[in-house]
């Protein structure tokens, strides 16, 4: 586990565009927070990581985006509406172990659709006027453990 404290939506981005440079195909990541923590303000950082130039909105209606512009295609996906539902006919493990990044917001309403191995990522507003935000990052699986160990040594870089 590892928390960040971003002090506005451009230090968030700024961390997302950092841990997309480490990403592969077939790589998973899960945005928790409430509405307005700053999941779709953090895929449009890793967005920009990845040289996708195109504006990134929140799948809220749609529940998939892709972008395929960049150095590997982004699938940003909101599965808050499958609460009750669930994913089964959606497809998503296609996206999971496809060629490019899959974002799932609201991952805990499709437990049993998801791989074993994941990075989560928690955003939490923070500070007097709440336009700060923690980010913890929770790595679940080998491939994610040793992503967090080359992203903590790529923050520290910078310092």
């Amino acid at each position: 586990m590892k928390s960040i404290k971003a002090k506005n939506e451009e230090q968030t981005k700024a961390v997302a565009a950092k841990l997309a440079e480490l990403l592969e195909p077939g790589d998973l990541i899960l945005l928790e927070g409430n509405l307005g923590a700053g999941k779709t303000t953090f895929t449009k950082g890793l967005a920009e990581g990845l040289g996708i130039s195109k504006v990134v909105k929140s799948p809220t209606y749609t529940i998939i985006r892709e972008y395929l512009e960049g150095r590997l295609p982004l699938y940003h996906m909101d599965v808050y509406r499958l609460e009750e539902t669930g994913a089964m006919d959606l497809g998503l493990e296609e996206y999971f172990e496809g060629d490019g990044v899959s974002i799932v917001e609201w991952a805990t309403f499709i437990p049993e659709d998801l791989p074993q191995e994941y990075l989560q990522i928690k955003l939490v507003p923070v500070g007097e006027d709440l336009t700060e935000r923690e980010l913890t990052f929770y790595p679940v699986g080998k491939r994610y453990e040793e992503l967090m160990l080359k992203f903590e040594a790529k923050l520290g870089e910078n310092k």
